[in-house]
């Protein structure tokens, strides 16, 4: 039986979170309100983060204090990354429908 939690599972509070990339809380809030995350939220309105929401913050925390880019930058490259991933998918995609159809 598999028992890992998948990477967009909401399951970290902030604090757990804050401790984990070696943020202070309130730097994560800022980040959720310019939009760089978006954790859920429960009913009771507490954040919960992924995996892959941790792993982007970490991302974020390496280009902002190894690299020096601000958050403006930030935001350009992640939406950049994500469209490159996008497109890498597709091209599978369509590599793999032309595969099929020589068959």
């Amino acid at each position: 039986m598999n028992d890992r939690v998948p990477r967009d599972e909401p399951c970290f509070t902030i604090g757990v979170v804050a401790r984990m990339v070696d943020l202070h809380p309130q730097t994560l809030r800022n980040y959720e309100q310019l939009g760089l995350v978006v954790p859920r939220r429960t009913e009771g309105n507490i954040r919960l983060y992924s995996q892959r929401e941790v792993e982007r913050l970490h991302k974020i925390n390496r280009l902002t204090q190894e690299l020096g880019v601000n958050l403006a930058g930030v935001e350009i490259i992640l939406r950049m990354t994500e469209q490159i991933e996008d497109l890498q998918t597709q091209l599978s995609s369509l590599e793999a429908d032309q595969g099929s159809r020589r068959m």
